[in-house]
């Protein structure tokens, strides 16, 4: 398709019905802006994507339940949400990528070559370079590409920027050059050996999954080569709430340590039973170890390995409660199971802050804006009676989640507002599509 003939095509109202199955009924217009503001942008800039041009979307996502779970082989609820990253792409004849995203400066590289390169480790580049690897080791015969972009994912939000970006790649390249074969989960697990291999990172799993999936899903890592993924029903908004996070300013930059020592210490502890991961250990055996525990691994590793055990189970409850949330009968019914699952989703919370410790980093003590906003919003959600918090995502800094009654969300924007800003609380959506090439008739 010309570009021309897209940007005549958004207006359409088959193009509105996506749009919206994207972005929400509400949004339409604002995304059709956004769209055509873009192509606009990428027809002017690139003048050669005029001709063959494609779009392309990956979603963020926002974790549910099971936090920092999945690099220890444990269990996920994740979902995608309406902020996503949007690219323009023109494929190439040659082995070029040229990768423009609104707000960075451009990413110009040769994928012919695909070895690592050390200089490059915490650089898009790297993600480029690694996953046009990974794709050539499965036979297939990559070129390059034009892109434009734009992100509504924020940045060391939490809400799995990089992830979004890692999958957009792997869609790009899957699509254009590898006839579509590739599944969600394939693509997050390209996007995933990239980052821990060429960009530096050792992330687990589920942010990749999530992003690529689309809708809520419950993902077990106990085989991370074959996840289980199943899609699960899930709108708080059917129950009254709405799911929200808040940006607290923070950024991720330089907390690749900190996030590294969080499944090197767990799997420490599963080291001294003789497993690599704790899935493979049982609560049991790590209290009666705890004596031996503390000179060998300190006393750190235990708390966040109890914390493992109990969230990997906590998983299983939540979804039991969003299962028979969405199987309700009476409203009563419906009521009994959500206030479970907030009660899990605070318990989430609890555990993350006092025995994870990713509330805030160690590097900077003065300076811990999660934990002033789940203070805050606790003091908010005592005055109303109902409600839940917790981190959100890898954590150290950038967002938490929230669940508040959707009458009352313009008054918790209002007291987040004076400590965060006026944008601080995101009210999000979890949308049907995660990572996919878009078609507009």
């Amino acid at each position: 398709m010309t570009g021309h003939e897209l940007l005549h095509r958004l207006s359409k109202p088959g193009s509105r019905d996506l749009l919206a199955e994207l972005y929400g009924t509400d949004q339409v217009d604002e995304a059709t802006k956004r769209y055509k503001t873009l192509l606009e942008a990428t027809l002017q800039a690139f003048p050669e994507t005029e001709g063959n041009i494609h779009v392309f979307t990956a979603a963020g996502r926002t974790e549910l339940g099971g936090n920092h779970t999945d690099h220890n082989h444990g269990k996920v609820l994740a979902a995608s949400i309406q902020l996503d990253a949007l690219a323009f792409v023109a494929p190439r004849n040659d082995t070029k990528v040229i990768f423009r995203s609104t707000g960075y400066p451009d990413v110009v590289l040769d994928i012919a070559e695909t070895e690592p390169k050390p200089e490059e480790q915490g650089t898009t580049e790297a993600l480029v370079r690694g996953i046009a690897a990974e794709f050539k080791k499965r036979g297939v015969p990559v070129r390059g590409f034009t892109a434009n972009a734009a992100s509504t994912v924020l940045s060391g939000s939490g809400l799995s920027s990089s992830a979004a970006v890692e999958v957009l790649f792997g869609t790009i390249f899957d699509r254009l050059f590898g006839d579509g074969k590739r599944s969600p989960v394939e693509i997050a697990q390209i996007g995933q050996k990239a980052e821990n291999i060429y960009f530096g990172k050792p992330c687990g799993l589920m942010d990749q999954v999530a992003c690529a999936s689309g809708g809520a899903v419950a993902i077990d890592f106990k085989d991370p080569a074959q996840p289980l993924v199943r899609q699960v029903p899930f709108d708080p908004s059917l129950s009254g709430y709405a799911l929200c996070v808040v940006d607290t300013g923070g950024s991720h930059a330089d907390l690749t340590d900190e996030y590294a020592a969080v499944p090197a210490e767990m799997k420490a502890i599963a080291a001294h039973f003789g497993k690599t991961v704790l899935r493979d250990i049982g609560r049991s055996e790590l209290i009666e170890a705890i004596p031996v525990l503390r000179q060998k691994a300190g006393d750190r590793a235990i708390l966040r390995a109890l914390h493992f055990l109990a969230e990997n189970d906590r998983v299983d409850a939540m979804l039991r409660a969003i299962t028979e949330n969405h199987g309700a009968k009476t409203g009563e019914e419906r009521q009994k199971s959500i206030e479970a699952f907030l009660s899990l989703v605070n318990e989430s919370g609890n555990s993350s802050w006092e025995l994870l410790q990713n509330v805030f980093s160690v590097k900077s003590v003065t300076e811990q804006g999660p934990s002033l906003a789940l203070a805050m919003t606790r003091e908010f959600i005592r005055d109303l009676g109902c409600g839940a918090c917790r981190v959100h995502g890898g954590g150290f800094a950038g967002t938490i989640q929230v669940y508040i009654p959707l009458e009352s969300v313009a008054a918790y924007q209002a007291w987040m507002a004076g400590a965060f800003g006026e944008k601080a609380v995101t009210q999000l959506r979890i949308r049907p599509i995660g990572a996919a090439e878009l078609h507009f008739e």
